[in-house]
């Protein structure tokens, strides 16, 4: 790229006191104007029959998507499940990609529900009399702050070849699935609910005709969900649940509140009775997981992530993400038993600094805990690492193998060899036949990797660099072909990790690529030098001074390098940040563009960073034309290198997150936005354009089947050309928005969270949150389409 002249030098050493002063807020009022939240799921599911019309209808069958990778590492998984009759099938339900079903006991798996509105997945449960039987329940109970909600539950009749959606589409996420033991029309499903706001349609629900009708058979209120389920093995009129009051809030994890707690019916869920002897304080208890001894149900644990106050910190002793530590740790993780068939519980653990830091300060996260079904005092506790215990809960020894990743949310013991057991986590399937002593893992096979975002460089074939939940940052050539790993030539260029976080941007110099820009949490920005031997990284992050306020940066902080200088990036925390020279200076060119509500920043060790910038843009045609975004619904616009901000949220969304700001490469003025409603549960397609630097705003969502809309990118050839991903896939308008086609033949319906067309080479790429990466070789059928 050809380096531009830099001009106006008075703008780059204007004083920070100036910047401040002029930022622009008139516009705050917008602030008051309604709030969208709980889009209705029926009107979900008819979004997605729209997606499904579009896709029959779209002009660009014959362009089809092919995966990239990587297929050296995979994603969460929430659920794994066995056939009770043949051992070698086996099921594992993927956070955001889907069920996946092996029949070769591990040795090839294939996805087997990706054509359903939700591949977000929450519980599977098979028939135990009737096993073609099998029931999803759609929608992660994890609540992590990039789960993604389910419709509902579906049922198969035919052993997953075929699914029929069920209802519940209220529900958002299901936990827990239990089916009669003899009567398969039997079902019990444990609600979890909203993420982020209230709803009526969670709890306990129960059908006896085989989902045709659903009962709702034990609530507590609008923030209580029901997060796990038992039944007796012997008696299935006794069940215990477990209720967690667990609405989040974008500034806060989910705390202890009002309905947590362990419920017993014994006569199918007519009458219930809270369970609270020998169990802590339900004030401080957040999600509680539950399991019971199929050899003598008398025996009952509960896995319980405790909130009382533990030790006090050591002197600048931090979190798992680095925050130094005010306050006491937590108890953390806790295991009572029961041997009255949950009538009163025990403490058997003890408190050390195992089982304080096992679910480390998100506990909401995990609560799996599993009891061997022929050995009542063989007990597995899931948390960041997988922990066993052999005499009852007293003592329990961290499992630790090659290829067993940490961050374990699943697991199946063999009823009838417990030395079998299935385990589903942050990196995929693992496979023990030794009571967890050694371990196969499956990530080469089982792709359900969740990008968070995708970069580009300019080598020939050009590499795709992007970062992976709970795994990192990694690379990837263009030319990889993941069904032919092992062939010669520029086929065989495997992915590779590289530096940075599993949430972070990513930046490739555009003329010299062994410059790369990426993070760790919260914006902490490096520097990389591929060229040294080895590899130079360094910490570039802006340093604040001595009593000005702390920086506050996205999980997923924006950096750009300026289109104008290869030398020059942008970082954005509650600022923007410039640097002239690649991270090692830098100075603030704004003041705090977010709202900054003191009302909503969390509280440690729930706080999450909120009032940040989620986007940033700079004009490739002026210099200094900046346009910002922030994840409390602010935009901004400076055409002079920030020594003026001036709002320009009136016409959009309430305080929505803005997923993107994009400055036209072909008209001056022109910008695009698009907001992301997800944490109001809220899934409308927003999307706007202006042509005035963004005084007005014009709707071009039209026809998009929902949303969220997570991605907008302008052709770099054709004007009129613009590119969305949204939670159904890939659209694509020829007209600047008036219409829109679907793009997505051979992409599953997966989340795509981020998309390039490569501006040299003329290929489309998407990241998915769950599904890796994939591509169209070339966009010029599209492009041709267009005067």
């Amino acid at each position: 790229m050809k380096r531009k002249p830099i001009k106006l030098l008075f703008y780059l050493v204007l004083p920070l006191l100036l910047l401040s002063v002029q930022t622009d807020q008139i516009y705050a009022k917008n602030r008051k104007g309604k709030l969208i939240v709980n889009t209705p799921a029926k009107q979900r599911l008819a979004w997605f029959a729209q997606h499904q019309a579009m896709k029959k209808k779209s002009p660009f069958k014959l362009l089809k998507w092919k995966f990239v990778g990587p297929d050296i590492i995979s994603g969460r998984i929430t659920d794994v499940e066995v056939h009770p009759q043949n051992r070698r099938i086996i099921f594992a339900g993927a956070a955001t990609g889907g069920v996946w079903k092996t029949e070769n006991a591990g040795t090839t798996w294939f996805p087997i529900m990706d054509d359903v509105a939700s591949i977000s997945i929450g519980d599977i449960a098979i028939s135990a009399s009737l096993p073609d039987t099998i029931w999803v329940g759609t929608g992660e109970a994890n609540i992590f702050r990039a789960s993604v909600a389910g419709v509902g539950i579906y049922r198969s009749t035919n052993g997953g070849k075929d699914w029929k959606h069920m209802g519940l589409e209220e529900t958002h996420t299901i936990a827990r699935i239990i089916i009669h033991p003899t009567n398969p029309d039997i079902v019990y499903v444990a609600a979890s609910g909203n993420e982020w706001t209230v709803n009526t349609e969670r709890g306990l629900y129960k059908t006896v005709d085989g989902g045709i009708t659903w009962k709702k058979i034990f609530y507590l209120n609008q923030s209580t969900g029901a997060i796990d389920l038992i039944m007796h093995p012997e008696d299935s009129q006794t069940l215990i649940v477990s209720m967690w009051n667990r609405t989040r809030k974008r500034w806060s994890d989910p705390v202890p509140g009002p309905g947590d707690g362990l419920f017993k019916t014994t006569d199918g869920g007519q009458t219930w009775k809270i369970v609270t002897q020998g169990l802590p304080d339900y004030r401080y208890t957040g999600r509680i997981g539950i399991d019971i001894c199929r050899s003598n149900p008398r025996v009952v644990y509960v896995l319980i992530d405790n909130h009382e106050a533990g030790k006090k910190p050591g002197v600048g002793e931090r979190d798992s993400y680095g925050r130094v530590l005010k306050k006491p740790r937590i108890k953390g993780a806790e295991v009572y038993r029961s041997d009255d068939g949950g009538e009163s519980f025990v403490k058997v653990s003890k408190n050390n600094a195992m089982t304080e830091r096992l679910l480390s300060t998100y506990g909401w996260v995990f609560g799996q805990i599993r009891v061997d079904p022929s050995d009542e005092n063989t007990v597995y506790i899931m948390g960041v690492p997988l922990a066993k215990s052999t005499d009852g809960g007293k003592s329990f020894k961290i499992i630790n193998y090659p290829g067993l990743h940490v961050d374990h949310h699943a697991m199946w013991i063999d009823p009838s060899d417990s030395n079998y057991i299935v385990n589903g986590n942050d990196g995929g399937v693992n496979v023990s036949y030794d009571a967890g002593k050694t371990w196969q893992n499956f990530r080469t096979i089982h792709p359900v990797v969740q990008f968070c975002n995708i970069a580009y460089d300019m080598e020939k074939p050009f590499n795709i660099y992007g970062s992976v939940q709970d795994h990192g940052t990694y690379k990837g050539n263009i030319a990889y072909k993941p069904e032919l790993p092992n062939a010669f030539g520029r086929f065989k260029t495997p992915w590779t990790m590289v530096p940075g976080g599993e949430g972070c941007y990513c930046a490739v110099d555009p003329t010299d690529s062994n410059i790369f820009y990426s993070a760790s949490f919260y914006g902490r920005i490096i520097r990389t030098d591929f060229s040294k031997t080895p590899a130079k990284t360094v910490n570039i992050l802006p340093k604040i001074k001595k009593g000005e306020p702390l920086l506050r940066g996205q999980w997923l902080a924006p950096f750009i390098i300026s289109p104008h200088n290869n030398k020059i990036i942008y970082h954005c925390m509650q600022y923007v940040f410039r640097s002239l020279n690649r991270g090692d200076d830098w100075e603030r060119i704004s003041g705090d563009l977010t709202y900054n509500d003191p009302a909503q920043q969390g509280i440690s060790p729930a706080k999450i960073s909120f009032a940040t910038i989620s986007d940033i843009s700079e004009s490739p045609l002026k210099f200094g034309l900046l346009y910002v975004g922030t994840d409390d619904g602010r935009v901004w616009c400076t055409e002079n290198h920030g020594l003026k901000w001036r709002e320009i949220t009136r016409g959009l969304p309430n305080k929505k997150h803005v997923s993107r700001v994009v400055a036209s490469a072909y008209e001056l003025g022109t910008v695009y936005v698009s907001l992301n409603g997800r944490r109001d549960d809220d899934f409308n397609a927003y999307l706007y354009k202006s042509t005035d630097f963004g005084r007005t705003w014009v709707d071009i969502s039209t026809n998009l089947p929902g949303g969220p809309v997570n991605v907008v990118f302008e052709d770099p050839k054709k004007d009129k050309i613009l590119y969305v991903g949204t939670d159904f896939g890939v659209y694509v308008t020829l007209n600047k928005g008036q219409f829109w086609h679907a793009l997505v033949n051979g992409l599953p319906t997966c989340f795509v969270w981020d998309l390039f067309v490569h501006p040299r080479d003329n290929t489309l790429v998407c990241a998915t949150y769950g599904r890796g990466i994939w591509k169209i070789g070339s966009v010029s059928l599209i492009q041709r389409k267009v005067k």
